[in-house]
């Protein structure tokens, strides 16, 4: 497939022909979430000179600014009518929408947050939208909550889009990861990164340090080790990001390689993570194993979380299969209490990590 002039829509019709392959049906939905993309990219693109500065509060408590709601709105007017679905979740509504019976229904779910990142708009740092698609069960009409409870590992298609200096769509059919720019001279996602695979070697690490204290130790171990540098026992210097947005922090990953973590910690323990399963991790975690990296909750692999509910968080720590592997066996190490004592030049603490903290991923 020549790169530089494949279009999106040519991609996905000439993936049809693959044993395995999508069918028309879902080929007409990966075209609508397109068409749905470009018109929130035109929308982020207006900034302040458009709706986005205005806030309320969605159904989760968090903020939500203006461009959310127009957002959701687009994908949902964008998506009901094409007869690929018979509904939609997303980050906005508290519940699922069922396709209205003016629209024919089809075999398909779809999960989505419609803008991640959101509260870096007022900053102009790059935001996105992540999507997963479903199959439905048989007699599905979209309105179960329970129809939508899917462990990631039956997702049958994810992807995220990028709203930044350049608009991007990220794409996994279960057949490797493909990135798609977006040509505005002739309006269409273009083959720009196509079979994108992640080094399995990095030394390069995202989290947000100011929740050190909350952290478990497993993670405390792995981020102080890096910072350590050339003179810890890594004997190697690592580099920190922290950017805020998933989709950009996903996007930096795939192109370099790297390590995000949003670990579980003990900020609010009614939460055993802070990212949604359905509409983050689970499309996330489908497009980091494509690329040949990895994601896990610290423990347990996303993909084979069950979904009890469809707002459920959980931890997420993605990216180059070496670092996650560590990070994995620290966790693990540290569960059986095999963990030694040593002292932190960084958080000036000594820890005989010893603690138990229930580890169920809820």
């Amino acid at each position: 497939m020549a790169q530089g002039r494949t279009t999106f829509s040519k991609f996905i019709i000439e993936d049809q022909r693959r044993p395995g392959g999508p069918d028309a049906v879902l080929t007409g939905l990966l075209n609508d979430i397109q068409t749905a993309c470009k018109f929130i990219a035109a929308a982020v693109a207006r900034g302040a000179l458009g709706q986005g500065a205005a806030t309320t509060v969605n159904v989760q408590g968090e903020e939500q600014k203006a461009l959310d709601v127009i957002a959701n709105e687009i994908f949902l007017r964008t998506c009901e009518s094409g007869g690929a679905l018979a509904g939609m979740v997303s980050e906005e509504m508290e519940n699922p929408y069922p396709v209205p019976k003016a629209h024919p229904r089809g075999p398909y779910l779809l999960v989505y947050d419609p803008l991640d990142g959101s509260s870096n708009i007022d900053v102009n740092v790059t935001v996105g939208t992540i999507f997963s698609v479903l199959r439905a069960p048989e007699d599905c009409d979209g309105s179960k909550a329970e129809d939508y409870l899917q462990p990631g590992n039956r997702q049958v298609a994810a992807g995220f889009a990028l709203y930044g200096p350049t608009s991007m769509i990220v794409l996994t059919l279960g057949a490797g990861v493909h990135g798609f720019t977006l040509d505005r001279d002739i309006g269409a996602y273009t083959l720009t990164h196509p079979d994108i695979k992640v080094p399995a070697e990095t030394r390069e690490f995202a989290i947000n340090v100011s929740n050190e204290r909350f952290w478990e130790p497993p993670v405390r171990r792995y981020v102080e080790e890096a910072i350590q540098g050339k003179a810890g026992v890594r004997g190697v210097d690592f580099n920190m990001r922290w950017i805020a947005s998933l989709v950009a922090e996903v996007q930096r990953i795939l192109v370099r390689g790297g390590v995000f973590m949003y670990p579980r910690d003990t900020k609010d323990t009614s939460k055993p993570g802070r990212l949604r399963l359905l509409y983050e991790a689970n499309p996330m975690a489908m497009i980091m194993e494509q690329a040949g990296a990895m994601a896990t909750t610290g423990r347990d692999r996303i993909l084979d979380v069950v979904p009890t509910s469809l707002h459920q968080r959980v931890p997420l720590v993605l990216g180059s299969r070496t670092e996650i592997e560590r990070i994995v066996s620290y966790h693990q190490q540290y569960d059986r209490g095999e963990d030694a004592v040593f002292e932190s030049p960084l958080f000036k603490n000594r820890s005989l990590f010893r603690v138990p903290v229930p580890h169920h991923e809820a």
